[in-house]
């Protein structure tokens, strides 16, 4: 079984990130969830960018990493959109990494360095959503898994950037079933 370091998105730690982490536990696998935002929640992407912004990267970067240190090195890093900068940080950084999961984001790989070629990696991703496609991060997400020996790009209909969390209206309960299916045959198969 797999454990996995999962880092929220800008809205922060919602009922259907927990809901998600709560499936990968039901399946086996230890799942930790860290509030990067200590407590707080947005009712819009901008607002918890802003947020982000206010205490600034550094900051949200050290909350990653202060989550981390107590964990074995052997983790699957997963992120969802403003989670994925650190959930990809750690993973490229981070000596041992089981895997990298990133949903809704990636970043090019040489913010961090270059991608591990043995690193496995998924990302998911809708194929009309503004931010993933029109902001370069499926450019970043092809370049990633161009990199890994084991890696898939998995793009979803729809123009929805939240698609998988069960809490928000941008809920696509088909899209979110396949991705989560995909992502526990990934962790049966690196944990």
């Amino acid at each position: 079984m797999a454990e996995v370091l999962m880092f929220h998105h800008a809205l922060g730690p919602t009922d259907g990130l927990r809901a998600f982490a709560d499936e990968l536990r039901a399946a086996g696998h230890t799942v930790h969830t860290p509030d990067l935002f200590e407590g707080r929640t947005f009712g819009t992407i901008d607002e918890g960018v802003g947020y982000a912004k206010e205490i600034g990267w550094e900051e949200v970067m050290a909350r990653a990493a202060r989550a981390a240190e107590p964990l074995p090195n052997e983790l699957v890093y997963a992120g969802f959109s403003l989670g994925v900068v650190p959930a990809q940080y750690l993973a490229q950084t981070r000596p041992g990494a089981a895997g990298a999961l990133f949903f809704y984001s990636a970043l090019p790989p040489s913010e961090f360095g270059e991608w591990p070629a043995s690193l496995p990696v998924q990302i998911h991703g809708a194929d009309a959503d503004p931010i993933f496609i029109d902001e370069g991060d499926v450019d970043a997400a092809r370049e990633i898994v161009a990199a890994a020996d084991d890696g898939d790009l998995f793009l979803y209909p729809g123009d929805q950037h939240y698609f998988a969390d069960s809490s928000l209206p941008s809920y696509d309960a088909d899209a979110a079933r396949l991705l989560t299916d995909r992502v526990l045959a990934f962790l049966d198969r690196v944990g």
